[in-house]
């Protein structure tokens, strides 16, 4: 039996067709064009939490940055464009931008300090395919938030347990820190953000914007 290929798109041309006019969102992984499933109520209630405290400490701090509503990341050496949770764009990187003002598209580091994946059940493009493409961009920090204990055991430990995994960009390399609930039952554990060093919220507060309140 011969299998048929799988026909591949270019970023062009995913741009030019999607998003349509449905209201579904999607995106390309090297050439084949994903739909993201629809969230859940807890999932949007953990990315408006990041997203409301990240811009608070943006205006405290006088930084000029935002989040953008819809925004796709392009890797700069494979038909992917991938639309995070949370995106943080440099306003006045945005120039450099050659995507930008006509399709909403970033490909370079210095206009994204900081990104947010919030897993769901396509925990893998998370944890292994965006890990090596952001990366690849160099993005400085990089998020993936699994509060409801997904992904692998592997990435999240055995048993599993609600993490964040902060991956910093280190000499061209991701290295990863995780937080999760609390130390032995004791200290709330902050969330150490290089990117904002003064942000004030521990990794119990984002489990339980989710509903999914830690236990040891």
């Amino acid at each position: 039996m011969i299998q048929a290929l799988r026909k591949l798109i270019t970023f062009d041309e995913f741009v030019a067709k999607y998003p349509d006019n449905t209201g579904k969102r999607y995106e390309l992984h090297d050439g084949v064009i994903v739909e993201i499933p629809q969230p859940t109520g807890d999932h949007e209630e953990v990315v408006g939490f990041l997203a409301f405290e990240i811009t608070r400490e943006c205006i405290r701090l006088n930084l000029p940055y935002f989040i953008p509503k819809t925004a796709l990341v392009k890797p700069p050496e494979n038909e992917s464009a991938y639309s995070p949770d949370v995106l943080i764009l440099n306003r006045p990187n945005l120039v450099n931008e050659p995507l930008w003002k006509k399709e909403s598209t970033v490909s370079q580091a210095e206009s994204i300090p900081l990104v947010v994946e919030v897993v769901n059940s396509n925990w893998r493009d998370d944890y292994l395919k965006k890990a090596a493409d952001y990366e690849a961009v160099g993005i400085p920090e990089y998020w993936i938030v699994d509060y409801a204990a997904l992904g692998g055991r592997r990435f999240i430990g055995n048993p599993k347990q609600a993490t964040v995994s902060l991956y910093t960009l280190i000499e061209g390399e991701y290295q990863v820190s995780q937080f999760r609930g609390s130390d032995a039952c004791g200290g709330k554990q902050r969330i150490i953000s290089p990117t904002f060093p003064e942000l004030n919220i521990t990794a119990e507060q984002i489990f339980q914007a989710g509903g999914y309140p830690t236990q040891c």
